[in-house]
């Protein structure tokens, strides 16, 4: 299985992954290429240190998100990608994209879907008084945080927990949640 990531930040995901694939530990996947929207994402020299070939594609160089979304596909579809994962890709995706991508597009969401979709998940966790949250791995459709669910993971909230420490500990659950989805989709125990 042949996969693109698309980051625009850190690219801890990103890490877990490679750390994954260097320990032979997700089945038949390989990681082909990753590509950010930004040029100081640190993801960017993760991969440069894994010796996976990287690319940066701003959205800001072109004159709609059209005209990306297009230019981002076309290069994407030279690694002839079987997955495309998003690891921290900060860009909601147009239709057209989500479209051509259509079962080999895959997220992560630091909540348990379909509770909290967009942003500030801890933060919402907290304020509703929640016993648990958690992370879900989801197929991406036009609708943000909406696709089926493949997976998730609870994570307990304790009584002292903040938004940093809740997301500390939601994103270290995540690090293993995402490339087990990975290898086990590369191994045909989930199907697309």
């Amino acid at each position: 299985m042949r996969i693109v990531c698309l980051i625009s930040g850190g690219g801890t995901n990103l890490k877990a992954l490679i750390d994954w694939q260097a320990n032979d530990l997700l089945g038949g996947a390989r990681i082909v290429a990753v590509i950010s929207n930004t040029a100081a994402a640190l993801g960017l020299e993760r991969a440069d240190n894994a010796e996976i070939p990287t690319k940066v594609l701003s959205h800001h160089d072109f004159p709609n998100r059209s005209a990306f979304d297009h230019a981002l596909i076309e290069f994407i579809d030279t690694y002839e990608p079987d997955l495309i994962v998003l690891a921290g890709f900060m860009l909601v995706l147009s239709k057209d994209f989500v479209t051509h991508y259509d079962r080999r597009l895959i997220n992560i969401h630091p909540s348990l879907l379909p509770k909290y979709k967009g942003l500030n998940t801890h933060k919402r966790a907290l304020e509703a008084g929640d016993n648990y949250t958690g992370a879900t791995v989801h197929w991406v459709t036009s609708e943000v945080d909406a696709g089926d669910i493949i997976r998730q993971v609870e994570v307990p909230i304790m009584g002292e927990d903040t938004e940093e420490t809740l997301k500390a500990r939601v994103l270290d659950a995540e690090h293993t949640l995402y490339p087990s989805v990975i290898r086990d989709l590369s191994l045909g125990l989930i199907e697309c």
